[in-house]
């Protein structure tokens, strides 16, 4: 079920500049029993990215409850929060349009996210590449054409998902979710500075790194650094972590620390 401005509907005009030219953000959120992992942190980064955008703040009071009536009733489910700059005007200029459209839709949670879970997911490696882009880097807006193309790319290889890198041959990300892997006490994971989306997920595991005794190392990384690492987990809001198991040809084992973070989020 999908709502626009707090209104069930399966329509919205032709003139949102998110249809338009992907004016706008949105983030995915877990909801458990009833409740939304996490809020804090994707309120906060709807705020970040809204104000980078130079979007008008919405009625955030009203989106909690809109958000409220929408969580399915289910002991795991999601829900996306999509908002546009709104309708209005001709050609790229913002200046004309105040009013921003929010869009709500809930989903129920990916049963095959409890496989990879539990036995990990297996990764291709994208030969296609992501441009840099500093002034988006780090936020979820709306225009993802790059992960289209990757992700396609990925599962023409015969993998759900794939390692993405930047033209400089820096690791980045995978198509849905953020990369992170361990080297005796080190845990490394690309700084998002020139690409990619710093997840909710991975704020979460850079801030519980250190009470598992970890030294984060943020930074740029190469293809071959990664698959050096010891073990290798993915992230994301939805599917919480998640051991990578095999890059291209090159098998891992399921680390202790990736079970101490899936532990992390169970109890959150």
């Amino acid at each position: 079920m999908i709502w626009v401005n707090g209104q069930a509907t399966q329509h919205i005009s032709i003139g949102d500049r998110s249809f338009q030219y992907g004016d706008g953000c949105f983030t995915t959120m877990l909801t458990r029993g009833g409740k939304i992992q996490f809020w804090d942190y994707h309120f906060e980064r709807m705020q970040a990215c809204l104000s980078l955008l130079g979007i008008v703040q919405p009625d955030w009071g009203l989106i909690a409850n809109w958000l409220d009536n929408a969580i399915l009733p289910e002991p795991y489910a999601g829900l996306k929060l999509h908002i546009s700059r709104g309708s209005g005007g001709r050609g790229y200029s913002p200046t004309q349009v105040t009013v921003p459209n929010v869009t709500i839709s809930h989903f129920m949670f990916p049963e095959h996210y409890r496989q990879w879970q539990q036995q990990g997911i297996a990764l291709g490696v994208c030969r296609q590449q992501m441009g840099i882009n500093p002034m988006l880097a780090g936020h979820k807006h709306n225009n993802r054409l790059e992960q289209v193309l990757l992700k396609a790319e990925a599962e023409q290889q015969g993998f759900a998902d794939a390692v993405c890198c930047d033209v400089a041959g820096r690791v980045i990300e995978t198509t849905m979710a953020n990369l992170f892997w361990v080297k005796g006490s080190q845990l490394f994971t690309p700084s998002l500075e020139r690409a990619g989306v710093a997840g909710v997920a991975r704020r979460v595991i850079l801030e519980q790194a250190s009470a598992l005794g970890l030294h984060v190392q943020l930074g740029d990384f190469s293809l071959n650094e990664l698959m050096s690492a010891e073990e290798i987990f993915v992230s994301n809001a939805i599917l919480g972590v998640a051991p990578v198991c095999q890059i291209d040809v090159q098998c891992f084992e399921i680390g202790k620390q990736t079970r101490r973070f899936q532990e992390i989020f169970h109890s959150c």
